[in-house]
């Protein structure tokens, strides 16, 4: 019995016509009927009562019927666990991420991955949740590390909580420190300094825009439009002071002061996020694993 015979037996089963059966597994006819008939001869019992026009199945017919669809089933998914083996060797990771978590949290985690998937090319998107959210709807990206809550209206994803971050007052040591000159400082305070602000699109731009408002003042930009390197490299210039998230603050280095948010301050929540309809890649589910276990 050959697993030829079989994907022709169920086609013929499916189809109950030799010649449209023929059509769907691609093979001519007079070989698809063949195949049917030496299978026949090996089982020793017929397996289709054919009169003109009408093709059913007879009772060994009937029998095995289940077991081939179960059969070619099991041969579907041992080729694709074999093919998603070999993706760990080979092929490629989708991922986004906003520019502060390409700078803070990746870089350890995606050093690790590849140091165990060396074969695996990393293709990341740089962006806002915005836009992360649509490469993901579109197909673009495998998975996405978003800012929650996500942009409304937002496509089927599942969304799985990654860390909550806190968020820092960084400035330049050769300035004023920022608010009172304390330990600590509060988003009120923040209404006599001059701000770096990330471009239209950001996530912390509209945080921190939004907490400002919230504590009754309107935000007065010293410099507006920049991605997350360019902001920081602007405060160390002493052009202001920003709010950024602590890993980022903390992985900057010299040439930075970092105040704390007074309680209960400014916090931002990442997810792992990736289509609900679509199951990631073996080589995405594995980056994924690693870094919900980072």
């Amino acid at each position: 019995m050959q697993f030829q015979q079989l994907q022709y037996f169920v086609a013929v089963a499916e189809t109950r016509h030799f010649t449209r059966a023929a059509e769907l597994v691609h093979v001519a006819q007079p070989s698809l009927s063949q195949q049917i008939k030496a299978l026949e001869r090996e089982l020793g019992a017929d397996l289709f009562l054919r009169a003109r026009g009408n093709i059913t199945l007879t009772d060994a017919g009937e029998a095995l019927l289940p077991l081939a669809r179960r059969i070619l089933a099991d041969t579907d998914t041992a080729r694709h666990e074999v093919q998603e083996l070999v993706q760990l060797r080979r092929g490629r990771v989708r991922l986004g991420a906003t520019p502060s978590l390409c700078t803070g949290l990746l870089p350890d985690v995606l050093r690790a991955f590849h140091d165990r998937y060396p074969g695996i090319r990393l293709l990341i998107e740089e962006g806002g949740s915005h836009d992360l959210v649509r490469g993901l709807a579109r197909g673009a990206l495998d998975l996405a590390l978003v800012v929650l809550p996500l942009p409304s209206p937002a496509p089927a994803l599942t969304t799985v909580e990654l860390l909550r971050e806190d968020l820092v007052v960084v400035s330049s040591p050769e300035s004023p420190a920022p608010g009172r000159g304390g330990r600590e400082v509060g988003i009120g305070d923040l209404a006599g300094e001059r701000l770096v602000m990330f471009r239209h699109g950001y996530d912390l731009r509209e945080l921190t825009v939004a907490a400002c408002r919230s504590a009754g003042f309107e935000p007065d930009f010293a410099v507006e439009g920049g991605e997350m390197d360019a902001v920081l490299g602007f405060v160390r210039a002493g052009l202001g002071v920003a709010v950024v998230p602590r890993m980022v603050a903390t992985r900057a280095g010299h040439g930075l002061r970092v105040t704390p948010l007074v309680r209960p301050g400014l916090h931002r929540t990442i997810a792992l996020a990736h289509r609900s309809d679509v199951a990631p890649p073996r080589a995405a589910r594995e980056l994924q694993r690693m870094l919900l276990e980072r």
